[in-house]
């Protein structure tokens, strides 16, 4: 990588975990270009051919830049275009086809189930036209032991809480308490899990 690489994206991704607006065309905005193109470089990696699980592991975490945690296990293809703010707990499992927009961060905790083709948008675009380039990270936080189902969609600033189940296909648009099912467009609360 170019000189000075990752003091921009530890720039970046400090900015970032503060919530702050990036303007389109900006130099933040060109570091989040450039990782896009390393994002890609390993997520091809990862996604062509056959990888044992623990070469899924290697470049799922060299993707994250997180230290590698032999619980974690995955199932390709995986799609990121940032992939530095993407934290994992133990025993995490991420089904297959599933496409993590992690630039605001993503964090999973520990014993979480993911299921196939789930998205995690964590950017939203500015409202107003002259600045709809510019983007506003909002974090996404999937708590312990949280299964999500297939195609699911969670948006920027949700927290899922530890136990809860989000049905597939749900879209996930506020905070889910712990210990809940919820399912539709947009999500809803539609059983405990003690019940």
């Amino acid at each position: 990588m170019e000189e000075g690489y990752e003091d921009r994206i530890a720039a970046l991704k400090a900015r970032l975990d503060a919530g702050e607006f990036i303007e389109g065309g900006s130099k933040d905005h060109m570091t989040m270009s450039e990782a896009a193109v390393e994002a890609m470089r390993i997520t091809s990696e990862l996604n062509s051919g056959f990888h044992t699980p623990a070469e899924v592991r290697s470049l799922f975490f060299r993707l994250t830049g997180q230290e590698e945690d032999p619980t974690f296990s995955m199932f390709p293809p995986f799609y990121s275009e940032f992939g530095r703010n993407i934290r994992v707990g133990r025993d995490v499992f991420i089904n297959s086809c599933c496409q993590f927009q992690d630039h605001g961060g993503i964090t999973i905790e520990d014993g979480a189930l993911i299921g196939h083709g789930v998205i995690m948008a964590t950017l939203n675009h500015d409202l107003d036209p002259p600045r709809r380039k510019g983007m506003h990270p909002s974090p996404i936080r999937i708590g312990r032991g949280v299964w999500i189902g297939a195609g699911a969609r969670i948006m920027p600033g949700v927290t899922v809480g530890d136990d809860s189940v989000v049905a597939a296909g749900a879209v996930v648009t506020r905070d889910v308490p712990p210990g809940v099912v919820v399912a539709g467009v947009p999500a809803r609360v539609v059983k405990s899990i003690t019940e």
